[in-house]
């Protein structure tokens, strides 16, 4: 439920196409939903323009899938996040995306290709937002009580297996003004920086991706300067010593997000030898999140980006 579904709902109740019964009835679960195991914000996308993000670990395959199609119910049209999800989890929402009453269809990726420059076309009401700069080419489509879901009208939910999200992407228009680009020290920080990547692009904006620029081979990072002198908002995850963030910082006039990674030898101490690290950068522009937290940064660089 957001401001435009509001507005509709009280159009139809205006118009008298929906009696001021039905209108209660649809908002009753408003402001939460209580399902014993979790009480759902309903009302978050009003708030923040953006419905509650599901974080899947330590949660069961049934609890994630419930959560997931209940969201998915009372945000029409909106998109839905789960992060941190596994194959497991994945599979129970797709069976409860089948058996639900709207009559979704559910895509599974299986193969992870980097395609060059991939856009989508722009549509002639809405710009749309790039692909993923790691995308399934295979797509398989589960059959249902309902039949094998083939329309192109059909909703999807897909898997990211490398930044373990589930998605469910309805709303493909941009909300952000600029680019966010989004950086891997190494490619091992990649899952981390996938996990923004993901986050921004469902919350409307134009992301680009920089991956594997770390400051052992500095002149890989120059080498696109062009793409951080664009960029309205960056991201920039790092493991090891966490030194990326400040030689970023340094090169650009906008706000750079830190993400420290777990990556790293033993002295790494699992990602707080990083995040100390940024903690203490000399870059002023540079703000940090918690280690591993590529969502968290990407949020906060989509509400910059929409500013």
């Amino acid at each position: 439920m957001n401001a435009a579904a509001l507005r509709a709902l009280f159009d139809q109740v205006r118009s008298k196409k929906l009696t001021p019964d039905e209108a209660v009835s649809r908002l009753r679960h408003l402001p939460f939903e209580d399902l014993g195991f979790a009480k759902l914000d309903h009302h978050r996308a009003l708030r923040q323009g953006m419905p509650e993000v599901i974080f899947s670990d330590g949660k069961t395959p049934e609890q994630v899938a419930k959560i997931f199609t209940r969201l998915a119910a009372h945000n029409e049209d909106a998109n839905i996040l789960a992060t941190r999800a596994t194959e497991e989890q994945f599979q129970a929402v797709q069976a409860a995306l089948a058996d639900s009453s709207s009559n979704l269809g559910v895509r599974t990726t299986n193969q992870l290709v980097i395609p060059t420059e991939g856009r989508n076309p722009l549509s002639s009401k809405a710009r749309t937002m790039p692909q993923s700069p790691l995308r399934s080419k295979r797509h398989v489509t589960r059959s249902s009580k309902r039949g094998i879901t083939t329309s192109t009208d059909a909703l999807t939910a897909d898997y990211r297996p490398l930044a373990r999200c589930i998605t469910l992407h309805r709303d493909r228009q941009l909300y952000g003004k600029g680019t966010i680009a989004i950086v891997s020290a190494g490619t091992s920080d990649i899952p981390v920086a996938e996990e923004a990547v993901v986050t921004a692009e469902l919350m409307g904006n134009k992301v680009q991706h920089l991956y594997d620029v770390g400051v052992a081979g500095i002149h890989r990072l120059l080498a696109h300067q062009s793409i951080l002198a664009k960029a309205r908002v960056i991201i920039v995850c790092a493991g090891m010593e966490g030194a990326l963030p400040s030689v970023v910082g340094g090169l650009v006039g906008v706000p750079v997000i830190a993400v420290p990674t777990s990556i790293g030898y033993g002295a790494a101490f699992q990602g707080l030898a990083a995040l100390l690290g940024m903690l203490n950068s000399c870059a002023s522009n540079v703000s940090v999140v918690n280690i591993d937290n590529g969502f968290g940064a990407a949020y906060v660089a989509s509400l910059i980006n929409r500013k």
